[in-house]
């Protein structure tokens, strides 16, 4: 038996084969899972398709979490196939560049309303509607960062976003915990993303986490796919509205 034979997992936020949420798809699809993707849109999917085929997924469904009904469509979709979900996973952010690149200080409404929707609100949003189709309980993960708990330099206005997202974990954890859903936020240390590379001076923040870790190495998105997997078997069923970090330790560091 493998640690999450039986389950069906939802992966949302594969971008391509080097994204985080690509090695959460291949860990669970590994550890014995059904596994379903999503794609942002047409452009996207030929960059998630070779993802959807190594995990062998059974559902490929576009979602753009700011057209209306294509997350209803998701989860829809997900019921009607398998009539159940036990493990959600939301990797998903994103704010303008010009607010991404300023300051705090000078970040638009609309920039950091749109900052929020995307990558806040739309993790309540999966919630409410993985809720339903988790009847024997499950597991909702979302992707964090250090710099919501601290400032990191050139991570700007996506701090506040993700200090909001792991104050929503942990609400969503208090709320769905008697339905034995439990809700957790893992937090990599700097990865070379599509979406890390957005991040102005990017390079000297991987370079920066390589040398300041305590293990003096970058982890891969295989490292957070184990820790996802991890997170979404029973073994865990009683750890609920925590931080996993995955980042070598270098959290820890002053």
């Amino acid at each position: 038996m493998k640690p999450l034979d039986g389950k069906v997992a939802l992966v949302v936020g594969v971008a391509n084969t080097h994204s985080i949420a690509a090695g959460c798809a291949q860990a669970f699809a590994d550890a014995g899972a059904e596994v379903a993707l999503t794609y942002l849109n047409e452009k996207a999917k030929p960059f998630v398709q070779p993802v959807a085929e190594a995990v062998g997924a059974e559902l490929l469904l576009p979602l753009d979490v700011e057209a209306p009904g294509e997350m209803e469509a998701v989860f829809d979709a997900i019921r009607q196939r398998w009539g159940r979900l036990d493990v959600l996973v939301h990797s998903i952010a994103y704010c303008p560049a010009d607010d991404l690149h300023g300051r705090v200080t000078d970040c638009s409404r609309d920039g950091f309303a749109r900052a929020m929707d995307i990558s806040v609100h739309s993790l309540i949003r999966m919630a409410r509607l993985a809720e339903p189709l988790m009847t024997k309980g499950g597991a909702i993960l979302t992707m964090t960062y250090y710099g919501g708990e601290k400032v990191v330099d050139h991570y700007n206005i996506m701090g506040p976003v993700k200090a909001a997202l792991e104050g929503t974990m942990r609400s969503l954890a208090v709320e769905l915990g008697p339905k034995q859903i439990r809700v957790n936020a893992i937090s990599p240390g700097p990865l070379k993303t599509r979406a890390g590379s957005g991040i102005a001076h990017f390079d000297e923040l991987i370079d920066a986490a390589r040398l300041r870790s305590p293990e003096q190495s970058l982890v891969t998105i295989q490292d957070v796919g184990n820790v996802a997997a991890m997170y979404a078997s029973d073994s865990m069923r009683s750890v609920s509205g925590g931080i996993a970090y995955v980042d070598g330790g270098l959290h820890v560091r002053a």
